[in-house]
């Protein structure tokens, strides 16, 4: 015997819900803004050696990037996230607040290690070295 269509659409909608409940994945509303204006090098450089990567990293899903142009207006979303005149600055916004803020690229030694920190501080105390995220 097989369920009707709309007890499909339930028990879908059922485990979509409980999965976004599930301890730890509080960040899902998170996002890293990358401020940035043409003609940095610095941007160029986190171009090269990090964007490429960071979306199938464990941080790239925890947090993906947003690139906010700093020669263009404000985002209106973004009204309760100071601005900033350095770049490239790393901004981590959870449900559009800031958490930590990164200003300059240290280059990709250092880079991971700071952004791990900054993870660190989102609800629940996320960790993107963790497997399950």
């Amino acid at each position: 015997m097989t369920r009707p269509p709309g007890r499909r659409f339930a028990l879908l909608t059922t485990l979509l819900l409980a999965f976004a409940a599930m301890p730890g994945r509080a960040a899902l509303a998170a996002e890293l803004l990358v401020l940035e204006r043409p003609g940095c090098i610095w941007c160029e450089r986190f171009d090269a050696e990090i964007a490429p990567a960071y979306p199938a990293t464990a941080a790239g899903r925890l947090a993906p990037l947003r690139r906010v142009d700093l020669t263009e207006p404000w985002p209106e979303d973004l009204a309760d996230v100071a601005k900033e005149r350095v770049t490239p600055t790393f901004v981590l916004v959870e449900d559009g607040q800031e958490i930590a803020r990164m200003r300059g690229y240290p280059g990709d030694a250092f880079f991971w290690g700071l952004l791990d920190d900054m993870l660190a501080k989102l609800t629940g105390g996320a960790d993107a070295s963790d497997p399950a995220i």
